[in-house]
């Protein structure tokens, strides 16, 4: 059962991993496209708006995400652990030992989640900073 256990973590390392790399790609991307972004090159404020924010809606979603994925990892981790506990009897360093290994996937979740979060409020404030902006010179 040790190997389902193994199987559990890589999985929800790899998918906590994938949505990092999403959302640095998605963080960088747009930071540089909003600074870049000229507002006189827009005529409408819609037009505006949804060039700023395009992709912001997948860091959004990441970052809520993120901790339930690791949340499952954790679950999955110490059922595995309880069912290996039922068939090879307790041992308490091992019990120990795989519930530190479970309770790993919600750190990671929450590593991912939280500067995620984070700069997506960013990315939002300059996106309201160029709206402003762009209402000044329009109207």
């Amino acid at each position: 059962m040790g190997e389902t256990r193994l199987l559990v973590d890589i999985g929800v390392v790899a998918v906590l991993g994938i949505m990092s790399v999403i959302a640095l790609s998605i963080i960088f991307e747009r930071y540089f496209s909003i600074r870049r972004t000229e507002v006189t090159d827009f005529s409408s404020l819609d037009q505006l708006e949804n060039s700023l924010t395009e992709y912001l809606h997948l860091l959004a979603s990441i970052g809520s995400n993120a901790p339930y994925v690791g949340m499952l990892g954790t679950v999955l981790g110490i059922m595995a652990t309880f069912h290996e506990m039922g068939a090879n009897g307790t041992n308490a360093n091992g019990v120990m030992e795989a519930l530190s290994s479970a309770l790993f996937a919600t750190a990671l979740g929450l590593a991912v989640a939280i500067p995620t979060i984070f700069i997506y409020n960013l990315l939002l404030r300059s996106v309201k900073n160029k709206v402003v902006e762009w209402k000044t010179i329009h109207e």
